[in-house]
């Protein structure tokens, strides 16, 4: 897509940015003249983006990661968009173990990171936080019940904190992919995913690509006047 914005001297935190959706994002952030860092635990190999290897649930491991940012005001932007899905199946027989990371990684992790985060974007008195929920979130998914419970919290989280710096130049929002062509929907098998864009009033997945633009629109100053919204990314399949 030939979409562009303005991102030149920001700065931005990718995390979950080796791969999928948010590679995309940081790639596409760089394109438009941002600094891009990336966490994630696999490190992203480009030439483009500062990269450090950072599990979201530990709290020590983001802070060390933190300290090693070059300046004390960035980043200006942060994207939260680590996540973890697992695998469909019914709720009385999924693992405690499993369903306790799934929380831990898109829920804790997001709110771990941000409060690291903030207090340099207070300090600089502006920023841009894009959370990454789903639509799992805002209608819960059969045979993804804790993955709906954690995207359903980021969202709340969302807009609890959007209320709180709002008037901070800090803002807060919220994307909400329905199914988009990753590595982690595929995993979910072929029956998953022929019955993910059977559903799909277009008839397919989004592309990573397509949410970074969004993405990117929110972190421009053409989006001055949202905070605590969500925005769907569904190819028409979001109900409300």
């Amino acid at each position: 897509m030939s979409n562009t914005y303005e991102l030149r001297g920001k700065s931005a935190l990718v995390t979950g940015g080796a791969k999928g959706i948010g590679r995309a994002i940081a790639e596409l952030l760089v394109a438009n003249g941002a600094s891009v860092t990336v966490w994630d635990r696999t490190p992203a190999s480009a030439p483009s983006l500062s990269s450090a290897a950072v599990d979201v649930t530990d709290s020590t491991a983001i802070a060390k990661a933190l300290s090693m940012l070059p300046e004390p005001d960035d980043p200006a932007i942060l994207v939260n968009c680590a996540g973890y899905l697992g695998r469909t199946q019914s709720f009385i027989g999924h693992r405690a173990d499993d369903w306790e990371r799934i929380v831990s990684v898109n829920l804790l992790g997001t709110m771990r990171v941000t409060q690291a985060v903030l207090p340099r974007m207070l300090e600089a008195g502006r920023g841009r936080i894009i959370n990454f929920g789903s639509l799992a979130g805002k209608e819960g998914l059969a045979s993804l019940s804790a993955y709906s419970a954690a995207s359903g919290g980021v969202i709340a989280f969302t807009k609890a904190l959007s209320r709180e710096l709002a008037d901070k130049g800090i803002y807060v929002n919220c994307v909400a992919p329905g199914p988009i062509d990753t590595d982690m929907i595929r995993d979910l098998g072929e029956e998953a995913l022929n019955a993910m864009v059977k559903d799909s009033p277009m008839k397919r997945l989004g592309s990573p690509h397509e949410v970074a633009h969004l993405v990117a629109w929110l972190c421009s100053d053409a989006s001055r006047f949202n905070t605590g919204s969500v925005f769907d990314i569904s190819g028409g399949r979001a109900r409300y």
